[in-house]
């Protein structure tokens, strides 16, 4: 413990210390996790829809995107589309005649991991879809409302109660899942952490930080998540 202690000014705020680096890495965390998770959201509703309503052909191809996603490690996902991902948009912009660009290691990274998020959430909305009363449905297409108007005033409220506790793990997945991004040398909070262990030689205490700061983000991240259940089913009967 004395060690530990002893330890502590390599996280001031000052010169020599890794208070600022720290917090960048977790601001880097955090905006690759909201971005993917979102990106992630926008791809599981139309891949939920498109299993529930789309042709054969559609649904047959959601099906191969979400077992394969869910079938394969996502490090191994995330090096395959992280690499052969921007090798291949630099090819298709050689091949229409544009000079190749610098893809930005933060949109990178928000592409890979809103993939990865993308083929779970559709299992996850596609689930809570199925339990919005067939009825309810039925009402709404007697009363004229089209596909997409059923969509948001019928099916999405009705199924929000059932589908946020499984975005809400999600979302605690994609926090943490930004770590593997370290591996192709992003810097977010746990490459940060890394070469400030590695730099100061404090391993545990840059660790133990990391934990913490990642604990945080998870606590927080419930508390937002209980209140958002709670309005979802505000007039609901309570759940035990």
């Amino acid at each position: 413990m004395e060690t530990l202690f002893a330890n502590w000014h390599h996280l001031s705020f000052g010169d020599g210390g890794w208070g600022w680096n720290l917090l960048r890495g977790l601001s880097s965390t955090l905006q690759i996790a909201l971005g993917a998770y979102f990106l992630g959201l926008v791809i599981g509703l139309l891949g939920a829809v498109g299993k529930r309503d789309g042709s054969r052909l559609t649904r047959y191809l959601l099906e191969i995107y979400t077992t394969l996603i869910r079938a394969i490690p996502e490090l191994v996902l995330i090096l395959l589309l992280y690499y052969a991902g921007t090798g291949l948009v630099n090819q298709l912009m050689e091949s229409m005649g544009y000079r190749p660009i610098d893809i930005s290691g933060l949109v990178a990274g928000i592409v890979v991991l809103g993939i990865v998020q993308g083929a779970y959430s559709i299992e996850v909305i596609r689930g809570a879809m199925r339990v919005v009363p067939r009825g309810q449905l039925e009402a709404a297409e007697a009363f004229g409302m089209g596909r997409w108007m059923i969509l948001r005033r019928i099916t999405l409220p009705a199924m929000l109660p059932h589908a946020l506790p499984g975005l809400s793990n999600l979302w605690l997945i994609v926090t943490k899942e930004t770590a593997l991004l370290s591996v192709v040398g992003f810097s977010e909070l746990a490459l940060t952490t890394r070469q400030a262990a590695g730099a100061s030689r404090a391993y545990f205490m840059f660790f133990l930080v990391a934990a913490c700061l990642y604990l945080c983000v998870s606590l927080l991240s419930n508390e937002l998540f209980r209140r958002l259940e709670k309005r979802a089913r505000r007039g609901q009967p309570e759940l035990n």
